[in-house]
């Protein structure tokens, strides 16, 4: 294996287990949120006025700022030095800060307009109420990224990837020893909220003496650059249309969810005679947000982490003018998308109940919200194998400086998910909005990578069907193996029941799927694990140089 290959998968495994330790902290968080405070309005509300600063978190934490910010830094980096780097660093941020916080505060004055001259309902003042506590967190989130995104430019994946865990310890410990100290469920769920904000804060001082160590420290010349930074916010804004399409449907889901929710004691959807009753029950929002965390575990664990890690190498042949290391990049992150994405989703919707049941049935969430959840789990589990190829296909595009296809594209595929949405919820319910996000989302894969071969040529189809057609067979020998071991322990009684209902479908069917991957000489599950270069895999697949 060359020492450029070794580098590359070295990082992926670095973000890789970053992300899964901070997504472990998120599903406790998320439990423990569960045993608080239940499937119910409350938990609906805080949910539903927490998408915007998580959105803002995925958007620019995991993705359009850094493919809007690198392209620039490189080339000022290469061409100008570190100085004009570090000058345009802080040119970045400091715009940024202005930026966030005049529309925070325009935001927080809608906000408080509404409030105080609308007669609300109780459930929508609650909502309101924790959106405007909630908003300054944007600001704090996005500052955050864009250190990380600059960090992540000089090759330290390690601290960026370190900072979502920073928000997920403060959020449990407040929910363990602070948020029990109120005593009725509105003022625990409004401290909540606080403690958010405050882990927000610690999550943007966290990385910033990583930053001065690397020598980019406070530039009192800042001003100097902003002509670059001009070009990234004109690179930015068509990335972040393109990327957030799936993040954007999800809080559409959300929104329908809460709107479309039959409220405590209310009859009919509208005043009318022969009017329908409500399509939702209360805690759908909740089940939908917790299915969307569980589905986001591989997403972020494997998807995020190798665009993260991919992107620089496609800018970089791109700006080269070397296509062919191009699509051969692109068809070897194919392809690892199909050997894990595909195998991701399988597992997800066969163990969706057990994993409901064993992170989130306590307290005060009951069977009956778990099994909710279950199904949110599932619907949007099948498509895991669609969001983390959007991701890379999309780069594509970026790296190219193509940046309208993409936001085109998702722009119809969000249209498409409201009239999806809209349709479903009546025969389907709840379901039906996370079945129309996974749908969506695989049409939009599919399209992407055909646009994507016009401009940049045809990709290696062939290898990537080759690892399909493996993938696809060693996934059936795991489902095979997952449903007869969650057969044989039905109705039985198991020391720690909840725990070996799953864990023992997962742990075997795991060993099933890489085994008979062995056999089948499918190479790119072992070249992510370790980091090696299987002896299967296609001597012309070049990582990069």
């Amino acid at each position: 294996m060359n020492e450029s290959l070794h580098h590359v998968s070295k990082n992926l495994r670095l973000v890789s287990l970053c992300t899964l330790a901070s997504r472990i902290l998120g599903l406790m968080r998320d439990q423990a949120m569960g045993v608080l405070f239940g499937a119910g309005p409350v938990m609906d509300a805080f949910t539903v006025a927490f998408r915007l600063p998580n959105l803002a978190r995925v958007l620019l934490g995991e993705g359009a700022l850094t493919t809007a910010f690198l392209p620039v830094f490189v080339a000022d980096m290469h061409e100008r030095g570190r100085e004009s780097a570090a000058r345009l660093t802080w040119a970045v941020f400091l715009s940024l800060t202005a930026i966030l916080c005049t529309l925070t505060l325009i935001a927080e004055t809608v906000l408080f307009s509404v409030g105080w001259c609308v007669e609300l309902s109780s459930q929508a003042r609650l909502l309101l109420n924790l959106t405007e506590i909630l908003l300054p967190y944007v600001v704090l989130i996005c500052l955050a990224a864009q250190i990380g995104a600059v960090l992540n430019a000089l090759g330290r994946f390690l601290w960026p990837a370190l900072v979502p865990s920073v928000l997920n310890l403060v959020w449990l410990i407040a929910l363990w020893k602070l948020v029990p100290l109120w005593s009725d469920e509105i003022s625990r769920i409004h401290a909540t909220a606080y403690f958010v904000v405050i882990g927000g804060g610690l999550q943007l001082l966290f990385p910033l003496p990583i930053l001065y160590l690397s020598g980019f420290g406070y530039r009192a010349d800042w001003r100097t650059a902003m002509d670059r930074v001009r070009t990234i916010a004109t690179n930015m804004l068509p990335v972040v249309v393109g990327l957030s399409i799936t993040q954007l449907n999800a809080v559409l889901d959300s929104f329908i969810a809460w709107g479309f929710t039959q409220p405590n004691g209310e009859g009919p959807f509208m005043p009318l005679p022969g009017s329908p009753m409500y399509p939702l029950r209360e805690g759908t929002a909740t089940a939908l947000y917790l299915g969307q965390r569980l589905y986001q575990f591989p997403l972020g664990v494997f998807g995020v982490a190798l665009g993260t890690v991919l992107f620089p190498l496609l800018t970089s042949h791109a700006q080269r003018g070397a296509t062919d290391k191009l699509r051969s990049d692109l068809s070897l992150g194919l392809r690892l998308v199909i050997a894990i994405g595909l195998p991701a989703s399988v597992g997800l919707m066969l163990i969706a109940n057990p994993l409901a049941i064993l992170f989130f049935q306590y307290g005060k969430f009951d069977a009956e919200a778990a099994r909710q959840t279950g199904m949110m789990i599932a619907s949007y589990g099948s498509g895991v194998w669609a969001y983390c190829g959007l991701l890379i296909l999309q780069r594509g595009f970026y790296a190219i400086g193509d940046r309208l296809t993409p936001m085109y594209v998702g722009l119809v595929a969000m249209l498409c998910n409201v009239l999806l949405d809209l349709s479903l919820i009546w025969p389907l319910g709840g379901q039906g909005l996370a079945l129309s996000t996974a749908l969506v989302a695989a049409s939009q894969c599919i399209v992407t990578a055909h646009l994507l071969q016009h401009k940049v040529g045809i990709l290696q189809w062939r290898e990537i069907g080759v690892t399909l057609v493996k993938t696809l067979a060693a996934t059936g020998v795991m489902a095979v193996v997952c449903v007869a071991v969650r057969t044989g322990l039905e109705g039985q009684s198991v020391p720690w029941g909840r725990m070996i209902r799953l864990a023992a479908p997962l742990g075997i069917a795991a060993v099933a799927f890489l085994a008979t991957a062995r056999m089948l000489k499918l190479s790119e599950p072992w070249l992510l694990l370790a980091g090696r270069r299987s002896s299967a895999e296609p001597p012309d697949t070049h990582f990069v140089e």
